[in-house]
């Protein structure tokens, strides 16, 4: 629908300027009028301002002109209709804010890009806007579009195995991309797709079967999320050890909850702190957050690491602490 009534605007515009064009060159051409003369004399005829001739009419001047007011009326009547029905289908408003969706967008830089805004996508969307990051969603359903415009979420309405989708969302310049579709094919085809538009793009994936597991993580996903099966693991945990599961689940910023987990990374750090060791962070007596991780750049994990850990390139601290405590961290570091 959209594009016929493109089609018909443009059409409108089409016959407007040929009735202005036709007009000035019958005046030059068959009475002998300037261009200026001719200009003049199309345009109060066409917008039938009645204003006065530039001299008296011949017989050919008139029938000239009469033709052209007859045509001018059609193509203005044709114009008008196919505007009013461009405005009142919503289709120039709806141009208007993919222009400034796609202007925001294109500010962007590190930003996460989410494929789908089912259960799974819902969930990654609140969490990350709980963690204020700037977020993209891919979604070709145009209710749930609706929704995200309403809680003025940046999307893009498309199927998200398209090259020209993605880059409309901004895989270029993402940081991370997280694919949540049902279909493990598109899934799967989304991988392959961001992997190529952007290397350096870390790409994160659902999976609903044992079978594509390794597909995905083939085609380029750095990780694989089966849902159903963290579900069934995480039910079973709350029977074997209820305690710590709970106090694992409150260590997240969601919520109203009382303790927050933050990643670090060291590359991100003043530069003076770079191949220092946690004690010279100082962290706890700065901010009152405990480092409970390090992650090296070989990407080896050490849980509650030693003071005199050195803090090397491409390394990331975890650290631990209520949120007052965070908030504090994310301003000095």
């Amino acid at each position: 629908m959209n594009i016929v009534l493109q089609s018909r605007l443009y059409k409108a515009i089409f016959f407007t300027a040929l009735t202005l064009f036709i007009g000035i060159v019958g005046y030059e051409l068959f009475f002998g009028y300037s261009f200026i003369d001719a200009l003049y004399m199309t345009v109060i005829t066409v917008t039938t301002v009645g204003f006065g001739e530039l001299h008296p009419f011949t017989v050919g001047e008139k029938i000239f002109t009469v033709g052209l007011i007859i045509s001018s009326l059609f193509t203005f009547g044709y114009a008008v209709s196919s505007f009013s029905e461009y405005l009142i289908s919503g289709t120039f408003f709806y141009q208007l804010k993919i222009k400034k969706v796609q202007k925001q967008i294109e500010q962007l830089n590190g930003h996460i890009i989410v494929c789908g805004f089912g259960r799974n996508g819902k969930q990654a969307l609140t969490k990350l806007k709980s963690y204020k990051r700037d977020v993209v969603v891919v979604e070709k359903d145009k209710e749930l579009i609706k929704k995200l415009d309403a809680d003025k979420v940046l999307n893009i309405e498309g199927d998200a195995t398209s090259d020209d989708v993605l880059l409309r969302a901004g895989i270029e310049n993402a940081k991370y991309l997280i694919t949540a579709l049902a279909s493990d094919a598109d899934n799967l085809f989304v991988v392959l797709t961001a992997n190529q538009l952007n290397k350096n793009c870390k790409i994160i994936s659902r999976a609903s079967k044992e079978s594509s597991y390794k597909k995905l993580k083939f085609a380029g996903a750095d990780n694989v999320i089966m849902p159903d099966k963290l579900g069934g693991a995480h039910m079973a945990s709350l029977v074997v050890t209820p305690d710590v599961i709970e106090f694992v689940d409150r260590l997240t910023i969601s919520g109203d909850t009382t303790t927050n987990l933050e990643e670090i990374a060291v590359n991100d750090l003043p530069k003076e702190y770079l191949n220092k060791t946690i004690l010279d962070l100082d962290l706890r007596r700065k901010t009152g957050c405990t480092v409970i991780g390090f992650k090296n750049s070989e990407q080896d994990y050490i849980i509650n690491p030693e003071a005199s850990t050195e803090l090397t390139k491409d390394s990331n601290l975890i650290v631990l602490g209520r949120p007052e405590q965070i908030n504090k961290l994310r301003e000095i570091f």
